[in-house]
């Protein structure tokens, strides 16, 4: 099983792929196809809103030690659109990691798929995450799984 299938399986269904995870940064991929289109066949918006909570939340609950975290706010820009075939590239960064509320901000470009080096901004994430939740009974092997793939 995939590490993005284990960590997050909504991100899985669209056939994104984590990168990177860590409580400075989380990062993947995501190649755009009918599955996370639009009817226009660019990506959906909606989309692009679901990778921004999944990267900053996986990074704040990293960075609040393994512990439950709950997205309560997030504001997304689109900039520009990514059509199908373009290959996306996400990177979440903390602005403010507190006790009890954390601010990520997540970026999304369309990258050339020959080099890393030519990226295009699409879309622009802010995320407020609570933390210091209680962990349902059900749910309390999620810090350790989490703590498996991320880079301390």
């Amino acid at each position: 099983m995939s590490e993005t299938a284990v960590l997050d399986a909504p991100l899985k269904a669209i056939g994104f792929e984590i990168g990177l995870v860590s409580a400075e940064e989380v990062n993947g991929r995501l190649k755009v196809t009918d599955v996370c289109c639009q009817p226009f066949r660019v990506l959906h918006g909606g989309i692009s809103a679901l990778i921004a909570e999944a990267l900053a939340s996986i990074g704040a609950c990293v960075a609040a030690g393994f512990i439950r975290v709950a997205g309560i706010q997030l504001t997304i820009n689109h900039h520009r659109s990514a059509p199908v075939g373009s290959e996306v590239f996400a990177r979440a960064v903390p602005v403010s990691v507190g006790r009890t509320i954390q601010v990520w901000e997540v970026h999304l470009w369309k990258t050339d798929t020959d080099s890393d080096q030519e990226k295009v901004l699409i879309a622009s994430s802010k995320v407020t995450c609570l933390s210091n939740m209680p962990v349902p009974h059900d749910a309390k092997d999620v810090g350790e799984t989490l703590r498996k793939y991320a880079k301390l």
